[in-house]
């Protein structure tokens, strides 16, 4: 079996939370947000886990301790700036496993039913995506007529049609090691905020010829990414509920 690494993004400041603490170390029923991530991918049977920390990152080593391994994110440049940080210590072949430190209620049977598909199709990569009755403001799964993935589009670039697909992109992944660090490689920060984008990896991989798709999540709070104090509430609930 290949080995699988995960890598938690973390390193943001979380400014809607309206607090110095770093956002991934809220507290979700008695637990650091984080925590409930590193269980899930070590029960999803990661074989490493790195958390790509920034903002106050010494908060998140004095939480965390010898636990996982870090890497560090010192500028906010995007989620492939933050892969970016973390590519020396992927190796070159296997598995990258990618989550957010502020979905605390991802869970294992997900995590494994994500690689289990990803390895029976032999996909470079594979997106986590939702079925949801309003997608709001997350990027939408764009897919052609016979149902094959074609592309994320953000929703901000989204013509009027693409508007109306309910599926969306969770921002949770898994990748072949070896394409995701070739197209890091060739990832560029020109769009309107300057930033280097993972989604662009994943037409990158398309175009060498890399397979790729999307599989829904069933439940759809699992992907349920914690931003305001009124959302950790929300999350908290649904935790305890379980």
């Amino acid at each position: 079996m290949s080995q699988l690494t995960t890598l938690i993004l973390a390193a943001g400041k979380g400014t809607r939370m309206e607090s110095e603490l770093p956002k991934v170390l809220h507290p979700c029923c008695g637990k650091a947000m984080v925590r409930h991530v590193i269980e899930a991918a070590t029960a999803s049977g990661s074989d490493r886990i790195i958390v790509i920390a920034g903002y106050k990152s010494e908060m998140v080593h004095a939480e965390l301790g010898d636990s996982v391994l870090y890497a560090e994110q010192t500028e906010q440049l995007g989620t492939g700036h933050a892969v970016m940080c973390a590519a020396d210590q992927l190796g070159d072949t296997g598995e990258t496993l990618i989550l957010c430190g502020d979905t605390p209620l991802v869970t294992a049977d997900t995590l494994k039913m994500l690689c289990g598909k990803h390895r029976e199709a032999k996909n470079g990569v594979t997106v986590l995506s939702a079925v949801l009755e309003d997608a709001g403001s997350y990027g939408r799964i764009i897919r052609d007529a016979e149902g094959n993935f074609l592309r994320i589009t953000e929703a901000k670039d989204c013509t009027e049609e693409e508007k109306l697909t309910r599926e969306i992109n969770s921002g949770m992944y898994l990748f072949d090691t070896a394409m995701l660090k070739e197209s890091l490689g060739k990832l560029d920060n020109n769009n309107a905020q300057g930033e280097y984008y993972l989604t662009d990896t994943i037409a990158l991989i398309k175009e060498a010829g890399g397979r790729v798709d999307a599989v829904p999540v069933s439940d759809i709070t699992e992907i349920m990414g914690v931003n305001t104090k009124a959302q950790l509430a929300e999350a908290e609930k649904i935790m305890a509920s379980r």
